[in-house]
Parts: structure tokens; sequence; C-alpha cells
């Protein structure tokens, strides 16, 4: 989808429709730069208000575009970002099946909502039918923001743009099923990406014979239970700069049965999702070369199927990490801080600014958290205030959870340095803490979206987060060094 911005209607566009936003408070001057007629009429006949998402059709009464809609914000004084979103929804939902080109004037939103709401009309565009036989008849191209007064600019909306098709990305790979998206086809993603954009993108792919010479024996833990050999793939972006990279590290679970210790069947075909945080990590780096920020980024992932055959891995089983630690396997469904681990100590050979590695990691942190925000781990304060601030900038929000050292105890096992369970309690901070042992070199951030990753029930499938706020951070980090 594409954006343009004009701060008034432009009279040359060939949209379809227009769509109004208008404040309960302010609902006759957000109209006055339109002839509407009969309007006094229109307003007492249908009782129309300006209520939060109330809509009124104006048709054949607006003298610029005959097909035209008011949709009420309420008080948009009151207005919160966190409802854009049923905005955005109801005008895509309404357009993108009639219309290639539609208007859509948000002059009556505060300028500082401006942004969010074209991310947010972009995320509400998404559909997903690569496996229908009846496939989604979207014709909606282009919006045309009206905002007689803004502070959205050409490079927002490119980043705007940028996201969008990063996100999209990462919620196509999150969607696609276990048959399809296994650990070598994320491989090839990547590759795909570099080939697309060779002078931007630079590609390895680990095979599990590198990785065992390297003494991921943690990582083949869990993938050598399956007939699809793991890869850790590594995507750096900008490599002929000389600044340390913001490493992005993506669990990329691609199907989890729990392995020996296995899942129950009620919902497992939702374990497709468990390489979200890899999905994302490929979307940013989409989004990254289509943005073109200047700044260092490398992106690794951790691809792995976690299944119970004959050669998998037994609870109670001891490997040795590639960092020498030691870790007692007592439940194999705690998988992916196994892969997790051993690709963290690999990514210090590339001298990292910081690491920040994303992952559908825990139940727990669904329990904690719900389904609105995504966990936060670091014991880095700086580090963590930036990211708690991209996500308010995004409306791609974190929660910031402990990482202390009075959890690790509960991480001990009679028979190895650390077990990869801690117990009942707390199991999103202790997966954490898990995690913390193997980044002590660098600074580190671990974001658990096991919540935000997808949507379950009716609306099931990936939401492409944490896309936005990864990208806020960095281009946040590029305003900051400019």
């Amino acid at each position: 989808m594409k954006f343009t911005l004009d701060h008034a209607f432009p009279t040359q566009t060939a949209s379809e429709s227009l769509w109004i936003l208008v404040d309960s408070e302010q609902l006759q001057t957000n109209l006055n730069s339109y002839q509407i007629s009969q309007l006094e009429e229109v307003l007492t006949a249908t009782q129309f208000k300006a209520s939060f998402n109330e809509s009124l059709a104006l048709i054949a009464k607006v003298a610029e575009q005959s097909n035209t809609q008011l949709l009420g914000i309420g008080n948009a004084t009151e207005l919160k970002a966190t409802k854009l979103a049923k905005l955005a929804q109801t005008i895509i939902k309404s357009s993108q099946n009639k219309f290639k080109q539609i208007c859509v004037d948000l002059s009556a939103l505060p300028s500082e909502l401006h942004a969010l709401f074209a991310l947010s009309l972009t995320q509400a565009a998404y559909g997903y039918d690569e496996f229908k036989s009846k496939k989604n008849e979207f014709v909606l191209e282009t919006i045309h923001l009206i905002a007689s007064q803004t502070t959205l600019d050409d490079a927002q909306l490119n980043l705007i743009h940028a996201v969008q098709s990063g996100q999209s990305y990462a919620r196509d790979l999150g969607n696609r099923p276990g048959n399809i998206c296994f650990p070598e086809y994320l491989a090839d993603q990547a590759l795909s990406l570099a080939a697309q954009y060779p002078d931007r993108l630079k590609v390895t792919v680990l095979d599990e014979q590198q990785m065992a010479d390297l003494g991921m024996n943690a990582f083949l833990a869990v993938s050598k239970g399956s007939d699809r050999p793991g890869r850790i793939i590594t995507l750096e972006y900008n490599a002929k700069t000389e600044q340390a990279p913001v490493v992005l590290v993506g669990k990329g679970v691609t199907f989890d049965t729990g392995g020996i210790s296995l899942k129950p069947g009620l919902g497992m075909d939702e374990m497709k999702f468990d390489m979200c945080g890899a999905a994302s990590v490929l979307g940013t780096m989409q989004a990254l070369c289509e943005a073109q920020l200047p700044i260092h980024v490398v992106g690794a992932i951790a691809a792995a199927e976690n299944m119970p055959s004959g050669g998998a891995t037994r609870p109670g089983d001891i490997v040795t990490t590639m960092s020498g630690q030691t870790v007692e396997i007592l439940n194999t469904d705690a998988e992916g801080r196994l892969i997790l681990c051993d690709t963290l100590t690999y990514v210090k050979r590339f001298n990292p600014a910081l690491v920040i590695d994303i992952a559908t990691l825990t139940g727990a942190c669904v329990v904690a958290l719900g389904k609105v925000v995504s966990g936060l781990f670091t014991p880095d304060d700086e580090l963590a205030q930036a990211l708690q601030q991209a996500g308010e900038q995004s409306l791609d929000r974190v929660w910031r959870m402990p990482v202390m050292e009075d959890y690790q105890e509960l991480l001990d096992s009679p028979f190895a340095d650390i077990a990869n369970i801690g117990g009942p309690h707390g199991g999103a901070i202790t997966a954490a803490c898990f995690l913390e042992r193997f980044t002590r070199d660098y600074r580190w951030a671990h974001l658990d979206v096991a919540g935000t990753a997808w949507l379950s029930g009716a609306a099931k499938g990936a939401t492409g987060r944490p896309v936005p706020l990864l990208m806020q951070f960095l281009a946040n980090r590029v305003e900051a060094k400019n």
C-alpha cells in the first residue's frame, strides 16, 4: 500500500472514496473545508454524534467527492493511541474490496497520532490467502492522507512503508505451515533476500556439521530429533560500515511438538508460530533494506524443528554448549533457550554494540502479560529505556521484567552447570536468566513475544510483532547518532 500526503483535499486525485475523521466536540469545524449539502438536515435526521468509531455515509452530498464517509473519533483530546487500530479497521474493511484509491482526512486527529494511524492502516490491510482456493479480492492500492497540520513527512512515510513491507513479510512467514516453512526454507528465504538486495545484505548459513565443529551441542540436542536439519543463518546489513553492529537474534523453531516432553494435542497446530522471532528478524532485515537506514545490523536466526523421534534428546541428558557450560535438559519442551544459547555465543564474533534476542519463549510470559505487551528482560537500564521508548512510539509495546541474580539458583543442577528449566515459578524470568548466562560479554536484551507474536481464535494468525518496535529502535539510534 502506498501513501501520499496533502494539506487539503487533492481535487486532481483519482480517489474513489473520501473518509473524514471528525471530533465529537469539533464536528462543524472539521467539516468547514468541504462543501456539504444539507449537512444540518442529515445530522439531525441521523442523530450522528461523531462518537468513537461511529460512521455516517454522505452519498452525493460532498461537492468534491460523491462517495464520502464521516468517521467519529469521539473527543480528540481523550483519544488514546491504542484505539487507532479500530478506526483503521473500519476504513480498510469498508474500502479494500471496492476502491483502488481512497482519501482519508485525519486533520481531526492530534498530529502526534498521525504516523501511528498511518501504520495502523497498513496493519489493518493485511490479509493471508496463500493456501486458499478463493483469494481475497483486495484492490486498495493507495491512500491519500489529508492533514491541514501534521508532523508527518516523507521520511516518516518512507519508514512506515518499510515497516509495512517487513511486518507483512514476517506475518506471511509465521502463517506458513511447518511442512512448508522448515529450517532450510528459512535459510532459502534469507538467501532470496540477499539476492534481492545484493549491495545491502550478506548472508551466511551454518549447517549441522559446522555447528558440531563449533561445539554447539545444545542447539544440536534440539535439531537431532527431526529429519529436517537445523540451520544458523546470519544476515549482515550495511556490512561495510565500521560501526559495531546491533545484532538481532531470532528463535526459529519451525514446529515445536515439545520433543519427548510432548505437548498436549489441543492447539498444537499453533506451534508453527514458534518461529515468529526468526520471522521478525527476517522482516526487520527486509524493512532495513527498503528504508536504507545508515546503521550496521546483523540478523541471526536459530532455525530448528523440535520432534519426538527415536533420535531425540531425552529428559536428563547433559550437553556441553559452545560456551563450555554444561546443561542438564530436564524438559525437551524448553528447547528455545537451547538453540538460542549457542547462537548467542556464536554472535560474539561480530563484536556487537548490543544484542537483542526475540523469541516466543515461554507460556509463562503469556500468563504474566497476556497478548498486549511483550516481555522485556535486560540488566541494562539504558537499553531498557530505549526499547520502551521505541515501543511507545510504534505502539508495539514492551513491559520490563526482572533479570536478577536471586532467580539464578532456581536453575541449579546437581549434575551439570545449569538446568534448562527452573521449576514452576517465574518461568519467563528463569528462562531469561538462563539466556543471561551466555550474554555477559556484551549489552543484551531479551524480548519474550510468546503472547504478542500471534493471535488465536477467530483472528488466528501471525502479527509480525515486534518488527515495528525493532525498526523504531533502529531509526532512533540513527537519529541520535546524527
